[in-house]
């Protein structure tokens, strides 16, 4: 039960796929082109076994409120050529008797399909454009017996993508950084470390179009992450039977990422390989305890910054208070939570070195631990890989996903409200909607509390998304403030960060960072992967925190203007003093007037101060002349 993709020439579109609800059979494949079992033909109903979840993928749950929706989804590979699918589908609803030929089959008012294209790239919007536009041809045909124009798609989607390749805008088309951080404002930070820290993080809301754009927008901000990350995401082994034992799911059956180095032939890669199974690297837990230290290559030490010091989130603080740090921390001393620990290597440098390439840093080699596609400052990371999944939308069908041994972690997304119920099956739960963050374990939020120089990051790029709002000229397409323009501050975040690691004494250049955070990201697979090479271009990243510097008044209006508006404290504090001015007015009233205007003059003063508090900071330091001009 092979695909016939050896047979076919390797454009980037593997099959053209339609999914059809069936009054009896539920969601069912109706045809194929190539056929999925070459021996089937293009109208078998059977499915490759890898591929079972493929109906469920493309026709979502609650399709049926929607007239037309789209899904990005990824399937594992059937062959040793490719290690993901990549499946855009497109779907759509008509009432069946608007149909010129109606089959004996359709019993129901509606009926339900979708197209699908499975690819071999990720294009995801590009993709998307093209597949929109024939499955809207398909459906005015009203005789789903027309196959050609499916058939015509296949060789015009082969033909004009073929050569394309994985660089520029057309990768990100239809992704917006712009959008993401105006819905979920500074949050977009605490987004972007979640993935890092390779923890089990579900998004959440409906319609799936939203849903995946969401996520895969998060994705993007990881420089190469898109484009080069995500071959191993989908690697996981479909539930058989329900009567699977626990030794049946051993994390020692689970394959090792497509492309690393043998461990049996290779020292070097047993080296990382052992410092999985002692990290439990299919089963990473909560515990954080650092391992013993380590020299770092030598370099300066950068002492112009004071530390900042980490939250002290109180176990039982509310579900959104952990997104905020109390204004007392700004008054903590130094050095509060201790010297960072590094990755555990007995010769104390890195175990290789990344082969810099011979025609410039633009080129990509193949990463020699991560088997990932790299360019010379290591990335994108190997955060997708052993037993790491990304499922940008989740079947029900797939829910065991969330509990099995062999699946370390996931940035998934769904629609089904059983996912969100059960939240104890993830570390955040991503409710796009509402633009918040729930995370039950108070160890995590205080790894996730934004330091003063992440607020003043995450400020500067809500400033200038916010106020590039209104130009017409720019619709997210130009620079400074447009899509691409954040995701290089988020690629400058990223290098720096990894910089700052490689620093001799950096617990200072670190704690900017969040010392917390530091600690556990450093025992996370993608980070161990990235230190155990050496990547020559990282000399030319200047390390430390790209919003560093010594706290200013800014920075506490900035704090409390973070804690009012996005802490349940904070709302509680707004509505006292809403609830209070209200019963000031009352009062006076009953008083009289001469008192009466005593309370007024005293509410609106109240007033005034809580609306100079809740203002969000309109002025950032510049990244590079903080420091300097501070």
């Amino acid at each position: 039960m092979e695909s016939c993709g050896k047979e076919e020439p390797k454009g980037p579109v593997l099959h053209i796929v339609v999914v059809g609800f069936h009054h009896k059979r539920g969601c069912q494949v109706e045809f194929s082109y190539p056929p999925l079992i070459p021996a089937e033909g293009h109208d078998s109903n059977n499915l490759p076994e890898k591929w079972k979840y493929l109906p469920f993928l493309a026709l979502p749950d609650g399709a049926h409120n929607y007239q037309e929706d789209t899904v990005y989804f990824h399937l594992p590979s059937l062959n040793e050529e490719m290690k993901c699918v990549y499946g855009v589908s497109c779907y759509r609803q008509i009432e069946a008797k608007a149909l010129k030929v109606r089959q004996a089959d359709v019993t129901r008012e509606t009926v339900q399909k979708s197209v699908c294209v499975l690819s071999r790239v990720p294009l995801y919007g590009l993709i998307q454009a093209k597949l929109q536009l024939i499955t809207h041809a398909y459906f005015e045909e009203k005789d789903f017996s027309q196959i050609s124009i499916l058939k015509e798609l296949y060789d015009h989607m082969n033909g004009s993508l073929r050569g394309t390749t994985l660089e520029g805008s057309q990768v990100y088309l239809g992704l917006s950084p712009r959008d993401l951080i105006l819905h979920f404002k500074h949050k977009v930070l605490i987004l972007f470390k979640l993935v890092l820290l390779e923890k089990k993080v579900l998004f959440y809301v409906s319609p799936v179009n939203r849903l995946v754009g969401t996520l895969m927008t998060v994705l993007s901000l990881f420089p190469g992450m898109i484009e080069h990350g995500l071959a191993d995401s989908s690697h996981y082994h479909c539930k058989s039977s329900i009567s699977e034992t626990p030794e049946s799911l051993d994390p020692a059956r689970i394959s090792p990422s497509a492309g690393e180095l043998n461990p049996k032939t290779d020292s070097k890669t047993d080296i990382i390989d052992a410092t999985d199974r002692e990290s439990s690297a299919f089963d990473h837990s909560d515990n954080h305890t650092s391992v013993a230290d380590q020299s770092q290559p030598s370099a300066s030490p950068q002492d112009r910054l004071q530390p900042h010091p980490p939250s002290h989130t109180s176990p039982d603080s509310s579900e959104s208070d952990w997104e905020t740090l109390d204004p007392s921390v700004l008054e903590a001393g130094e050095g509060s939570e201790g010297s960072v620990k590094h990755l555990e290597a007995e010769s104390g440098e890195p175990i290789t070195v990344q082969p810099k390439s011979v025609t410039g840093q633009g080129q990509l080699t193949q990463g020699l631990v991560s088997g990932l596609e790299e360019d010379q400052y290591g990335l994108p990371l190997a955060i997708f890989t052993k037993g790491y999944l990304c499922l940008p939308y989740m079947a029900l069908q797939q829910h065991h996903l969330l509990s099995d041994v062999r699946v370390r972690g996931f940035v998934a997304g769904a629609t089904n409200i059983l996912f969100r119920q059960q939240r104890h099956l993830s570390d955040a739960v991503i409710d796009v909607e509402e633009a918040r963050i729930h995370v039950d374990d108070p160890e995590l939020r205080r790894m996730l509390s934004l330091s003063t120089a992440d607020l003043r990051f995450s400020d500067f790029l809500l400033k200038h998304v916010t106020e590039n709002r209104e130009d017409v000229f720019l619709d997210g397409t130009g620079w400074e403030g447009g899509d691409e323009w954040i995701r290089a501050q988020f690629a400058l975040y990223l290098h720096s960060l990894l910089a700052s690691t490689l620093q001799q004494d950096n617990e200072k250049l670190l704690a900017d960072y969040s010392s917390a955070f530091i600690s556990a990201w450093k025992i996370t697979h993608n980070y161990r992967v990235w230190f155990s090479n050496k990547h020559p271009a990282m000399a030319e990243i200047t390390p430390g925190h790209p919003f560093q510097g010594q706290y200013s008044v800014a920075d506490v209006k900035l704090r409390l203007s973070h804690s009012v508006q996005n802490s349940e404290r904070g709302k509680k504090l707004g509505n006292a003093v809403i609830t209070t001015s209200r019963s000031v007015v009352q009062t006076g009233k009953a008083v009289g007037q001469s008192v009466g205007g005593a309370l007024t003059s005293a509410k609106s003063a109240m007033s005034s101060w809580f609306s100079t508090l809740a203002q969000p900071a309109v002025t950032s330091p510049a990244p590079d002349s903080t420091a300097s001009k501070q």
